[in-house]
């Protein structure tokens, strides 16, 4: 028995009203503000109505330039119950870039955001362990120290010189035996 999306809206928008929705090839999208964010999550969650109990992945989407905000935090949640799914977007402001971690939730978030903080620079406020992930924690542009984030749009494909040092590759000079 899967969920109909109309109960999954009531339930975000009897904690929010705020709460639009959006629907690509019969995906329901919720767009949660982050100031409201962990009580819309927690409550698809705990309603025996939704029982959104699995985290099933977390990502960061950069739209560069082609929408406002630039970047949306995206949380795909699953019911095991009514074997449904549900998407939650955050819009996350380009100055700011803070989202509320949802690590007291869902414990799984703590890898995903701790990727996204790495590759995107979003800061999860509240996070137990925030830091690189991946990526060194001086990770940072030689030339103005800033830290830089690899799957931001506007970083260069071509890498930025000397920001990290590689091992030495002596198959590319000829030195293997």
């Amino acid at each position: 028995m899967t969920l109909e999306k109309n109960i999954i809206i009531e339930t975000a928008k009897g904690i929010d009203e705020s709460v639009d929705t959006y629907e690509h090839r019969n995906q329901l999208s919720l767009i949660v503000q982050p100031d409201r964010l962990l009580e819309v999550i927690a409550e698809l969650k705990d309603n025996k109505n939704t029982l959104f109990d699995l985290l099933v992945d977390m990502t960061v989407i950069d739209w560069l330039d082609k929408r406002k905000p630039r970047f949306e935090v995206v949380y795909f949640l699953y019911s095991i119950e009514y074997k449904s799914r549900v998407r939650l977007k955050i819009p996350v402001v380009d100055r700011e870039l803070k989202v509320p971690s949802v690590t007291s939730i869902f414990s799984a978030a703590n890898w995903y955001e701790r990727e996204a903080y790495d590759m995107y620079g979003v800061i999860f406020e509240g996070h137990p362990n925030l830091r690189r992930f991946f990526m060194p924690e001086d990770y940072k542009d030689p030339e103005t120290g800033e830290n830089i984030y690899p799957l931001r749009k506007d970083f260069p494909l071509m890498g930025i010189p000397d920001s990290l040092s590689l091992p030495p590759y002596p198959e590319k000079y000829g030195d293997l035996e």
